[in-house]
C-alpha cells in the first residue's frame, strides 16, 4: 500500500490538506473517506479504514475539513464540511480517480449523506455513528452554546481542545434538513452503529435508516465506542464496509502488481507520532511507541520486535534440536525483554526466559538451554552486524515473497548447522 501527501483548493480558495491510500496493483474502486467532528485525517478511524481499505483493493481519499488538521481557514459549520466535500470529489475526478464509495465518520458521516446526491460518481455510503441531525453536534457544546448564541462567537472546548464557534456555525447546524435529503439519495446506504455508543445515540441509527430508501442495510458495531479507539473496531467496520460496497462499485480489477522489492518494508501510516506499518511477505502489523514516550501504544515498539525475533528464533532451534533427538519437547516458551545498562559493554542487555513443557529430564533440559544459546538470531546479537544504508524509490513494492523465502530458508539452514554442529543426527 502507498500513502501519498496531496492537496486541493476548495471553492473558498482554501488549501484542503489530504492523504491518498492506494493499493499496490491497480484499484478496483475509489472512495472518499469524511473524518468525525473536530478529528482530522489522521485519527485512528481515518487512518486504520482508509489503509484497511487500500489493502483491500480500494484508493480511499481522506481530508481535513477547513479549519481542521493542515487545512486553512477556520471552522465553518455543516454546509462548508458538505462543500469540501464535493470539492474533494472533483478533485480526485480531475484525477480519474472518481469516488464510487463515500464513507463518513460521526458528523462526516452526516456530511456524506449530504453531499452524495450532489456527486454524480458515488454509487454507495457508508456511515459510522453518524447523527440524523448535524444540530446533534450542538450537545457537545454544553454550556457554551448559550455564549456562543449571546456574544456572536465564544471559545468551546471539545474533547479538551479549544475551538472559536461563531453563531453562523449554530444556525446553519439547525436549519439543515438532513431526513429529506436521505429519502432522496437513490444511493446503496450501509448504516454501521454501535449499540453502546455514548455520544451519538443509537437511535440516531434508526432515524437514518426509517429515512433512507432500499437498499439500505444496518451492522451492529456491538461494543465500539465512538470513535472505534480499538483496532479490532476499526478493522471490523473496514472489513465490512468493503465486503458490502463490492455489490455496487465493481468486482476487482486484475491488478498489474509493481515488481517486489527485497526484505521487509515498513511505512509511516500517519497516525500519531511513531506509528508505522510492518509488511512481511504478505503478513501485515503494526508498530509503535508506547504513549508515555509520544506514541499510539498501538504495537510492539522496535526493540521489542527485536525480542521477539531472538524468542521466535530460540523456539525455533530449540524445537529443531528436540525432533532431532526425538525428545518429548510438548511445548517451548520464551520471554524476552531489552534494557540498557549504563556503565557496561555493550549496554544493550536481552534478558532471555525459556520454559519447556514435556516429561524432559534434567539433562535434556540443561541441554536444550545450551541449544538456545546457539540460535542464529542470538549469536547475531551477540557478535553485531553490519548496516549498509542506501537511497530507496518513492513508490517502493512491496518484499518480493520468492527473496524473502530465501531469507527464510537461510535461516533455516543456519539453524540447521548450529544443531549438527551441536550433535544432533540430521
Amino acid at each position: 500500500m502507498q500513502t501519498e501527501e496531496v492537496a486541493f483548493t476548495n471553492r473558498r480558495g482554501q488549501r484542503i490538506a489530504a492523504r491518498l491510500d492506494r493499493p499496490d496493483g491497480a484499484a478496483r474502486a475509489c472512495a472518499l473517506f469524511a473524518h468525525c467532528f473536530t478529528c482530522d485525517k489522521t485519527s485512528k478511524a481515518a487512518v486504520r479504514i482508509s489503509r484497511a481499505l487500500a489493502g483491500l483493493g480500494l484508493a480511499v481519499l481522506r481530508f481535513d475539513f477547513t479549519g481542521l488538521g493542515e487545512s486553512e481557514g477556520e471552522l465553518s459549520g455543516f454546509s462548508a464540511d458538505v462543500q469540501d466535500l464535493i470539492d474533494a470529489a472533483g478533485y480526485m475526478a480531475g484525477r480519474d480517480m472518481a469516488p464510487a464509495l463515500l464513507v463518513g465518520h460521526s458528523l462526516g458521516g452526516a456530511a456524506a449523506l449530504a453531499a452524495a446526491g450532489d456527486i454524480a460518481s458515488v454509487k454507495a455510503v457508508a456511515v459510522i455513528g453518524a447523527p440524523a441531525s448535524p444540530a446533534h453536534v450542538l450537545k457537545l457544546f454544553g454550556a457554551d452554546l448559550a455564549a456562543v448564541e449571546r456574544d456572536g462567537a465564544a471559545e468551546v472546548r471539545i474533547g479538551g481542545r479549544p475551538f472559536t464557534v461563531r453563531r453562523d456555525f449554530v444556525d446553519d447546524a439547525r436549519m439543515q434538513d438532513l431526513t429529506a435529503r436521505i429519502g432522496a439519495l437513490h444511493r446503496a446506504l450501509l448504516v454501521l452503529h454501535s449499540p453502546i455508543d455514548n455520544v451519538v445515540g443509537v437511535e440516531n441509527a434508526t432515524e437514518i435508516f426509517l429515512a433512507a430508501r432500499h437498499s439500505k442495510s444496518f451492522v451492529s458495531l456491538d461494543t465500539a465506542d465512538h470513535l472505534l479507539t480499538r483496532n479490532a473496531d476499526a478493522d471490523y467496520a473496514a472489513d465490512v464496509i468493503a465486503a458490502w460496497a463490492s455489490r455496487y462499485v465493481g468486482a476487482a480489477a486484475v491488478a498489474t502488481a509493481p515488481p517486489p522489492c527485497a526484505g521487509v518494508l515498513v511505512e509511516e501510516t500517519g497516525a500519531g507520532k511513531f506509528q508505522v506499518e510492518v509488511r512481511i511477505r504478505g503478513t501485515r502489523l503494526i508498530a509503535d511507541e508506547p504513549a508515555d514516550v509520544g506514541g499510539l501504544g498501538s504495537g510492539p515498539s522496535p526493540y521489542e520486535l527485536v525480542s521477539a525475533g531472538l524468542g521466535a528464533c530460540t523456539a525455533m532451534t530449540v524445537r529443531l534440536y528436540a525432533e532431532r533427538k526425538g525428545w518429548p519437547l510438548k511445548r517451548t516458551r520464551v520471554v524476552v525483554s531489552h534494557d540498557k545498562v549504563d556503565g557496561q559493554t555493550p549496554p544493550d542487555l536481552f534478558h532471555r526466559q525459556i520454559g519447556f513443557e514435556g516429561p524432559l529430564d534434567a539433562e535434556q533440559t540443561a541441554r536444550l538451554l545450551e541449544i538456545a544459546e546457539k540460535c542464529p538470531v542470538h549469536r547475531t546479537l551477540e557478535a553485531g552486524s553490519r548496516v549498509e544504508t542506501t537511497s530507496l524509490p518513492a513508490d517502493a513494492p512491496p518484499p518480493a515473497p520468492a527473496v524473502a523465502q530465501a531469507q527464510a530458508d537461510e535461516h533455516f539452514h543456519e539453524m540447521d548447522e548450529a544443531c549438527r554442529a551441536a550433535g544432533a543426527p540430521g
